[in-house]
């Protein structure tokens, strides 16, 4: 059942919960399975596929042949759903993007910065209790609108050797360059550093396993990567105008991700919280993943009833969920308050699986906290920045003296050199 707690019961370090720890060994299997893929490359790819996956793909990469038959197996109303999930997420990111700037307000002188895309992105997409296309969709748009050329993906091939046709499919409405069938922290290893037919990229994202989360910290640095995501969490702030059913079903939708999943109802009604209460237990009779969901909800669930709303806000803030769901009679406003929070749904006709599948916001959120210092995947996550710097001889004249004495104040006198030289027996160029 899931527990029900009163806030001043609770330490901070019993309201956040977050004291998960790796699986013994997880670091040292991740570093012999990123060592044994730059050594042995495509081979080594194979051979953990059939370790893990249970059969080795003929072809690492995906065929047009084999894109067809997936087209050819997913009902055409999930694809014209894909399509319109598509356009909303592409019409959301596109307001993300940034415009070039340049100042010429010193005479002589022009500063500026533009913005570029990496050139080489690659997406892991998960494959293993259950596909996740909605992924596909959120994890390549961004690039796309960002204007990344080559997106990779990669995904396991399963028992057969063969990609879900929905994640096909899904990849084909998004538009990725190339598709290879490798999971794992291997997948993570081969975009990384390369093998003989799969490149590698300049920035890796996406969701996995602590396998595919260690293997991407391992690899920071080589590439980038949009974050360290942990297990899917949900906190749903509600006051005592809700349906308790409907409460219970959106802590259900994320319990149900994962036995270490966090569904977390923050209320001020003790009327509510006893009723959902009730009420998650009921629903979870009903849901063909259960033993997952109850796992989820006796570790990791729990209520937590506030004197008042403002004290529930300071609550989500202090807790910073990945979903954060404003169940109350006036979301917006609340909304000013919430500090911390990857993304946030208004009102009580906006379950978070809307945001997971169609609205457009991006639904690769920070989780464990991170939401206090980081943000949802977007396109800045495939775009860098630089600046540029030009000055005419007589606006370099005017300053050199002045950088160059503040160069020495620092004790780089070949800084202080590399501004005087120009000016020395009257050279010019």
């Amino acid at each position: 059942m899931m527990k029900l707690y009163r806030l001043e019961e609770l330490t901070p370090q019993q309201i956040l919960n977050r004291d998960l720890q790796a699986e013994p060994g997880v670091e040292e299997a991740v570093d012999a399975i990123i060592a044994e893929v730059r050594a042995r490359g495509d081979a080594a790819l194979r051979d953990y596929a059939l370790k893990f996956d249970g059969a080795a793909p003929e072809q690492l990469e995906v065929t047009a042949e084999e894109m067809d038959a997936a087209l050819a197996a997913v009902d055409p109303a999930l694809i014209e759903t894909m399509r319109q999930a598509a356009a909303n997420i592409e019409a959301f990111h596109r307001r993300q993007l940034h415009d070039d700037f340049v100042l010429t307000e010193q005479d002589g002188v022009v500063l500026g910065q533009r913005w570029t895309p990496v050139r080489r992105a690659g997406v892991y997409v998960p494959g293993g209790t259950a596909a996740y296309p909605s992924t596909v969709l959120m994890d390549v748009i961004p690039a796309k609108v960002a204007g990344v050329p080559e997106i990779y993906m990669v995904t396991p091939g399963g028992r057969e050797g063969k990609a879900a046709p929905a994640i096909l499919a899904a990849a084909h409405v998004a538009g990725v360059t190339r598709i290879f069938k490798t999971g794992g922290a291997q997948a993570v290893a081969a975009l990384a550093y390369g093998t003989e037919t799969i490149p590698p990229v300049d920035k890796i994202v996406g969701p996995g396993n602590i396998y595919v989360a260690t293997a991407k910290r391992r690899v920071y640095g080589r590439v980038g990567i949009d974050m360290i995501a942990g297990p899917s969490e949900i906190l749903v702030l509600a006051d005592g105008g809700c349906d308790p059913a409907w409460v219970a079903a959106d802590l259900l939708s994320q319990a149900e991700h994962d036995r270490l999943a966090s569904p977390v109802l923050v209320t001020d009604s003790p009327a509510l919280a006893a009723a959902v209460q009730a009420e998650v237990e009921r629903q979870l009779c009903g849901l063909p993943r259960a033993d997952i969901a109850r796992a989820s909800v006796e570790a990791n669930g729990k209520i937590i009833l506030c004197r008042t709303l403002d004290e529930a806000v300071e609550v989500c803030n202090q807790i910073a969920p990945e979903h954060l769901e404003l169940c109350v009679a006036d979301p917006f406003g609340l909304l000013g308050r919430v500090q911390n929070a990857g993304s946030v749904f208004l009102g009580r006709n906006v379950p978070e699986a809307l945001g997971d599948y169609f609205a457009g916001p991006n639904h690769t959120l920070p989780t464990s906290g991170t939401a206090r210092f980081s943000s949802p995947l977007g396109v800045d996550d495939f775009v860098k920045r630089s600046s540029f710097i030009y000055y005419t001889r007589a606006a370099l004249g005017r300053v050199k003296d002045q950088v160059a004495a503040f160069a020495e104040a620092e004790g780089l006198h070949a800084h202080a050199r590399s501004l005087t030289i120009r000016y020395e027996g009257g050279a010019e160029q």
